[in-house]
């Protein structure tokens, strides 16, 4: 079977400190290659690391290999302060993106409530496939809703998000939009990570901090 993390046992999802580091100032993402690449709303994708290093945003699967073992693409040269934050884990990662979300209304957002396929072509011995977040931007009233079960309404938990805020989510387990309130676009660092001792390691590094989720 493949290793879980016992961090996201209970609730598939883990808020971390935010991000004590220097933050990225804004050039090491307004200043990336776009793709025009729809995911849970109005979204645009900038790769940093892909399955071959090349400017796409397709599952790793569609090459033959899960979603491990990523491939810098020529955007991280504009982003190194990102580059040295996803290395300083010291973890197995897959894709890593800068996603950009325009605004919506919550209704609109929550047609796209979506689980993500992160394990498909995973070994079973190896670890699961999970995801990281780290907030670039402020906008607020925006937050990230999650829900266990997509039509039930008792499961959901929402988390306001702010810049610098970190957190991991087991999103092929939960579903899960988020809902810009605007009016300016909110981006993201996503990344996939494989659940092994450098990943536990590193989240318990930034133990978690719950204030602020309902």
């Amino acid at each position: 079977m493949h290793r879980r993390l016992e961090l996201l046992e209970e609730k598939g999802f883990c808020i971390l400190q935010d991000y004590a580091g220097t933050m990225p100032s804004p050039s090491e993402w307004e200043g990336l290659e776009y793709m025009d690449w729809k995911s849970g709303g109005d979204t645009n994708f900038a790769p940093l690391a892909s399955a071959l290093g090349e400017m796409e945003c397709h599952g790793f699967w569609e090459h033959g290999k899960s979603d491990k073992d990523g491939i810098w693409t020529k955007n991280i040269d504009a982003c190194p302060t990102i580059k040295s934050y996803v290395e300083s884990v010291h973890g197995r990662y897959g894709r890593v993106r800068i996603i950009k979300l325009n605004p919506s209304s919550e209704e609109e957002a929550r047609k796209q409530i979506h689980q993500d396929d992160n394990n498909r072509l995973n070994p079973l011995d190896e670890g699961w496939v999970v995801r990281s977040w780290l907030e670039l931007t402020d906008v607020p009233g925006t937050k990230f809703i999650l829900r266990g079960e997509k039509d039930d309404p008792s499961t959901e938990t929402q988390i306001p998000l702010h810049k610098g805020m970190q957190f991991v989510i087991d999103s092929e387990r939960l579903w899960h939009v988020v809902h810009n309130v605007g009016p300016q676009p909110r981006y993201s660092l996503i990344t996939s990570w494989e659940s092994n001792d450098a990943l536990e390691a590193w989240m318990r590094s930034q133990l978690p901090v719950t204030a602020g989720v309902r």
